[in-house]
Order: C-alpha cells, then structure tokens, then sequence
C-alpha cells in the first residue's frame, strides 16, 4: 500500500477508535514519525493529511528541514535530546515533545531565552516506572509543572508517554489512563506558563487504546512508511 493509502486507513482506524470512546474524532491529530524516511516520503506523508511530523535525529532534522520536508504542518522533535544539541532544535520545531529531565528543562529554557524565543514542549512521563527509561515520574511531573513560572523560555504544553511494551492488545490501557488523570490533575491546576493541550501518547501497536483513554496525538511511524530497515543504519 502507498504512503496516502496507510494514512487513510489509519484516519479510518482513528475515527472509529475515537467515536466508540464517545469522543469527536477531531480531537485527535495524527503525527508522522519520520525518522529513517527521506524528505520526499515525509512530504508524501504531508501530501496525504497528517497533521504533523515528528523526528527521533537531531541530524535528520537538520539535512531535511532546508528540503521543505516538513512544509505545510508543524514539526516535532520526539526523541532523547542530548543538551549539547538543543540549540538546534529550540525555535526550530514547533514542540519539543521529549523533554525528561530538570537538565535539559533548563538548558533549552536557557537557549530559548538567548535566542529571544519561546519554545513550546511537553513533558515525557515514565509512567511505567521503567529503569532503562528517561521521563520524569508522575510526582516529578507535578511538582515541576508547579514550577514552570520560572522556566520563561518555554511553555508546558502537555504530557507525552511511552509505556512498556505490551504483550496483548489493552495491556497499556492502565497506563494511558494514568496519564490522562495526571493530565487532567495539572490542567485543573491552571499553573502560571502552562496550557495543557497536548496529551500525546499511542503509536502504530496501541493508538487505539491510547485514543479510548483520552490521547489528543498519537504519533505513527511503521503503519505509515512501512517497517524501518535498522541494517541500513
């Protein structure tokens, strides 16, 4: 199937997902993950009607934002960002999803703030308290969000997750609902530089469940381009 046939059948899939869960599928937004695909397979993710594109590679990033790759939607930048690299990545991307630890909080508010910018991002949350994985816990991702007065570089702008790899379908329900209720709880809060909008959780095996717990993005590689050739790399 072509890039445009994936995306429509995910659309379909996301639809259906959305009203069973008694939601408005326009709640939801697709984002491509574009890492490993060249700029002219993310322009025909673009061309298709995803609504954004996400990238893992600070390098990717760099070789094809001059290509127009992303042109027409916003850009995420979704993966480990290493601090030695966030300046060319603050004001670059429309949202830094993956910001998961008070270290680069503070280095891409610095950056921001040289630059004259404000950059938006989320906090990524270990909601499976796993140890191999970066992300603020749920109690960090509070008392942090309470904070964020003092961070003016940046906005809050939501949560994002990556739970542990499931075994069956539904298994990363009770995670995506934790999310959601902490979500809930911080929005509620209404603290100074923060607009919880964005509830990003859910990719190519889960995004079904992710969409009935409450996720406004979830963010899509595989189902989109195919599966990634790792030997190429």
């Amino acid at each position: 199937m072509s890039i445009a046939e994936n995306v429509a059948q995910i659309r379909e899939r996301m639809n259906a997902a959305a009203i069973a869960a008694g939601r408005d599928p326009k709640e939801v937004s697709l984002l491509a993950a574009t890492k490993m695909n060249d700029a002219d397979r993310v322009k025909e993710a673009v061309a298709a009607g995803v609504d954004a594109c996400g990238e893992n590679r600070v390098q990717e990033l760099v070789q094809k934002q001059p290509l127009g790759a992303y042109e027409g939607v916003p850009v995420h930048f979704i993966g480990r960002l290493q601090t030695n690299k966030v300046n060319k990545v603050v004001g670059k991307v429309d949202l830094i999803e993956s910001v998961d630890r008070l270290e680069l909080l503070e280095v891409v508010n610095k950056t921001a703030l040289r630059l004259g910018v404000r950059q938006d991002i989320l906090f990524e949350v270990n909601i499976g308290g796993e140890e191999q994985k970066g992300g603020f816990t749920p109690e960090e991702t509070l008392a942090l969000a309470a904070k964020m007065g003092d961070y003016p570089g940046v906005k809050l702008c939501g949560l994002m997750a990556i739970p542990p790899i499931s075994k069956k379908k539904g298994d990363n329900c009770k995670y995506f609902e934790k999310m959601r209720n902490l979500f809930i709880d911080i929005r509620e809060k209404k603290y100074d530089n923060v607009s919880m909008v964005c509830l990003s959780m859910g990719m190519t095996d889960d995004f079904e469940d992710a969409i009935s717990e409450g996720s406004t993005m979830i963010r899509v590689g595989t189902a989109i381009f195919g599966a990634r050739n790792y030997a190429k790399t």
